[in-house]
């Protein structure tokens, strides 16, 4: 059910493209919203969950800050299109192998820790599930634009789609991710933060406080806070 309900959300995402032809500006609020809602899940649940269960928290605040590292990296290859922002020169005869390796990376990640049947498990499934709506509206409205092929959009975004399942599938049949299954969240943690506080704090128009994006955000806090 978890690896179905993660598909949807990038068919949805592409689907909103197609059809309803969303503009940039709702496309940032949900991006507010969704880094605002991926943000507090990891705060309020993810941490104090994986501190709980670790008999080692040093070991795993260093493995939080290498998932920092390592989301950093793929995004010099993604050019930010895990935050809403593709950046790359447009070549429908040239595949964007750079960004389509990095995405479904970030993407396998985000499976890995959902194979754990704990009490929070639905937050972090729904805040993988928002998240990625906006990504695929991005990610979809870029390739489009580029004039890359039908077919090779849909193949793009089809495997984009399995990514995260894949990582499910494997954390359940895998006993040695089950066995470093808080080591594998604390990486996991690492990416979240870097994605959702890039998304929440990068500079708006002019720096001028947008009471639309702020009310964006605090809805997906108090969202988080009252499904907690």
């Amino acid at each position: 059910m978890s690896s179905f309900i993660l598909i949807i959300s990038v068919l949805l995402g592409a689907l909103i493209v197609v059809f309803g032809k969303p503009n940039n500006h709702i496309v940032r609020l949900l991006l507010a919203f969704s880094g605002a809602y991926l943000l507090s899940v990891t705060v309020l649940h993810l941490l104090p969950e994986v501190y709980t269960e670790s008999s080692n928290p040093n070991t795993i605040g260093t493995l939080i800050l290498i998932g920092i590292l390592i989301q950093s990296v793929l995004e010099s290859f993604s050019k930010g299109a895990e935050h809403g922002h593709v950046h790359l020169d447009s070549d429908k005869h040239k595949f964007p192998w750079l960004l389509f390796v990095s995405l479904c990376l970030h993407a396998f990640t985000e499976g890995l820790p959902i194979h754990e049947h704990s009490d929070h498990q639905h937050n972090l499934l729904w805040a993988i599930f928002i998240h990625k709506i906006p990504i695929t509206i991005v990610l979809t409205s870029f390739l489009l634009k580029a004039d890359y092929p039908k077919k090779m959009i849909i193949l793009f975004l089809g495997l984009f789609s399995l990514m995260s399942p894949l990582g499910i599938y494997l954390s359940e049949r895998i006993e040695l991710l089950h066995e470093i299954h808080e080591e594998v969240s604390a990486l996991t943690i690492g990416i979240f933060l870097h994605i959702s506080t890039i998304i929440l704090f990068e500079s708006t128009e002019n720096h001028k406080f947008n009471i639309k994006k702020f009310a964006a955000i605090l809805l997906g806090i108090i969202l988080t806070i009252f499904t907690m």
